[in-house]
């Protein structure tokens, strides 16, 4: 959905000059391609790049910039200095160590909770309204971590979760089953990695229940065993994509800008994010994601969706593995 150009003319007036301004913490392929997935839907007025690699960034920028004639307008910014982000309406945290082939998102925490450390603090220093969207990886814990050390409420503070893994579910159900994405409904539940979980239970194709899904010609319905290669290449897609061209970049930008658009737009969309957990079917004190509603004030209520004692096993076992981690960094 394109915005409004500021001043443009409507019956009555002038429509005010939106002031929304994203920061983007990280100017690497993740935060790059954000930018730029967030600048073509449209989702601020500004864009805001910090990156302590001041060449990187000023690069970035100009190059961005340069296309904004062909983009909704806006102002694109970028420094090594975190008063770039002063002021921002949602701050993106895409900065961390970079996932190699064959390690695994836990394997990376160390680092990226000490980077998370350093530099959150001064980011809510000069953005304290802010919401804080993390995407780096491993993403609960890292959540997790920064709420500690930020001190901001579990509303205004949250990852993105499994957002971007209930796309991948969507796809290869719409794939198997010969019908559109956009008809598919399906969550990812629990951690954004190995232990994450499918919620087949209240999953839907077009209407009808995704157990009770009979085929359309030529196409077989989704068994149990159908089920379980779809849930093993959602997990696996990534190291496969980190494999061959060294990161992920395109659909988790995406995945962000829609959480960002969620926020800014005060939307109210239900999307699988991943917030602290307070007595969810008995789970508590850990970061997982669950479906949750996105407003103006961040992440508000998770939803309760139906699940079967396999999906509720899975996901105490999901939180289980996430303290673990979490314990192990003495949080």
């Amino acid at each position: 959905m394109q915005r409004p150009t500021p001043g443009a003319q409507r019956p009555g007036g002038t429509v005010p000059a939106r002031t929304t301004k994203l920061a983007i913490v990280g100017a690497g392929s993740v935060g790059s391609t954000l930018a730029y997935a967030a600048l073509m839907r449209g989702a601020a007025h500004t864009v805001s790049l910090l990156d302590i690699n001041r060449t990187k960034v000023e690069a970035e920028v100009l190059d961005l910039q340069h296309g904004i004639q062909f983009m909704p307008m806006a102002k694109v910014e970028g420094s090594d200095d975190v008063a770039v982000c002063a002021d921002a309406d949602v701050v993106v945290f895409t900065a961390g160590a970079k996932q190699k082939p064959g390690q695994t998102r836990l394997d990376l925490a160390e680092a990226t909770i000490s980077l998370v450390r350093k530099i959150l603090p001064g980011l809510v220093e000069v953005a304290p309204n802010a919401v804080y969207i993390m995407v780096t990886n491993p993403v609960d814990v890292v959540t997790y971590a920064a709420l500690k050390y930020s001190g901001l409420p579990p509303n205004q503070l949250f990852g993105s979760g499994t957002v971007l893994d209930s796309s991948r579910l969507r796809f290869l159900v719409a794939q198997h089953c010969g019908v559109a994405v956009q008809n598919v409904h399906a969550y990812i539940a629990g951690e954004h990695g190995d232990s994450e979980i499918p919620l087949w239970s209240s999953a839907t194709i077009s209407g009808v229940p995704l157990l009770e899904w009979q085929g359309l010609k030529g196409r077989g319905p989704l068994t149990a065993e159908v089920r379980e290669d779809i849930a093993h290449e959602v997990v696996q897609s990534a190291y496969r994509i980190i494999e061959g061209k060294g990161a992920t970049n395109y659909a988790v930008a995406l995945a962000a800008t829609r959480i960002i658009e969620a926020v800014l737009d005060d939307e109210h969309r239900v999307l699988p994010v991943s917030s602290l957990l307070e007595d969810f079917h008995g789970i508590s004190d850990v970061c997982l994601s669950v479906p949750s509603l996105l407003e103006r004030r961040g992440c508000g209520e998770r939803i309760e969706v139906p699940l079967s004692d396999h999906e509720l096993a899975g996901l105490r076992a999901s939180a289980e593995a996430g303290r673990a981690v979490a314990k192990s960094f003495g949080r």
